[in-house]
């Protein structure tokens, strides 16, 4: 079995994380992602509060977050671009494989025909 598939069979562990100089304690099945999340997040608002002019930390929270759901809806668009090419060329090489095979039958029965 994977990691990932015995980290959620074992029981929440407890993970103690800093983020933006508060301290969050919480339980989850795979406590080094937790912490990756964590410092992602991490990042994110101390990056905002760099480039921004506030200090309030809900609004540096609510501007990573929005930073955060963009990133994601675009690696969301590039996703199905991707699979939606994928999926085009599946496709596309089905229907030169079908003509392909009509051709070559065409060719056979022509020679059968001659022979």
């Amino acid at each position: 079995m994977s990691e990932n598939s015995n980290a959620s069979n074992s029981s929440p562990q407890a993970v103690t994380v800093e983020i933006y100089d508060q301290t969050y304690h919480l339980r989850g099945h795979d406590p080094e992602h937790i912490q990756r999340l964590a410092a992602l997040v991490d990042s994110k608002m101390r990056a905002v509060a760099q480039h921004g002019t506030t200090v309030d930390s809900l609004r540096v929270a609510v501007l990573s977050a929005l930073n955060i759901a963009d990133e994601l809806i675009a690696l969301q668009h590039r996703y199905n671009a991707l699979t939606g090419t994928v999926k085009e060329s599946q496709s596309s090489l089905r229907n030169r494989a079908h003509s392909l095979s009509g051709l070559l039958d065409s060719v056979l029965t022509e020679e059968r025909k001659i022979g």
